[in-house]
């Protein structure tokens, strides 16, 4: 398996969550961070009130900056080039899933992922949730709860804690279905 991982956060401007307001990613290769990337997005889509409290983007902070295709030919190189992380990565994925869908953007059919929130879950079961303000707090570990550029960085760390207290990634990788938006079964995969 792959020591490359790249770990996503993707900030969504409603309640559909089919389109993206922001990305980070935070590229980790043989145990260090070598690349993080933060862009806001131009969801062209409306902004629900409670997404903006939460994230705090406006519909005026992406006014000119790129729509999901134009991000996607600069971002594209970078998640194929490992084994793709994400806290909660369902969701993630069903957001980045749902962008190349209704784009019209064909990349492939399927991607291997895992995700720290289930790794978490397993390898500290002492803590009483697992969302990822939580195991920031407890391992220490900065965090600026729902921006995308600090989520996907604090998603790197919590795996690589996870990774040097003995975890092997193997046992959580799984497959998503980009085309049905779903994790695959370990049956149909």
């Amino acid at each position: 398996m792959t020591d490359r991982y790249i770990a996503f956060d993707v900030e969504t401007p409603n309640y559909a969550n089919n389109r993206m307001s922001a990305i980070g990613i935070t590229v980790i290769d043989n145990g260090t961070v070598v690349q993080e990337y933060y862009s806001l997005v131009d969801p062209e889509a409306h902004f629900d009130a409670f997404n903006i409290s939460l994230t705090g983007i406006t519909p005026e902070m992406v006014a000119g900056k790129p729509a999901f295709p134009a991000l996607w030919q600069e971002i594209k190189p970078i998640m194929e080039s490992g084994l793709l992380i994400a806290h909660n990565a369902p969701f993630d994925l069903s957001v980045l899933a749902k962008c190349l869908r209704d784009y019209g953007i064909i990349w492939q059919p399927t991607v291997p992922y895992a995700c720290t929130c289930q790794m978490s879950r397993r390898l500290l079961p002492q803590l009483p949730n697992h969302r990822l303000n939580t195991l920031c707090d407890y391992l220490a570990l900065e965090l600026d709860h729902h921006h995308a550029g600090s989520d996907s960085r604090a998603c790197g760390e919590v795996l690589l804690r996870c990774l040097n207290n003995g975890g092997k990634i193997a046992p959580f990788i799984r497959t998503y279905d980009l085309l049905r938006v779903r994790t695959l079964s370990s049956r149909s995969t």
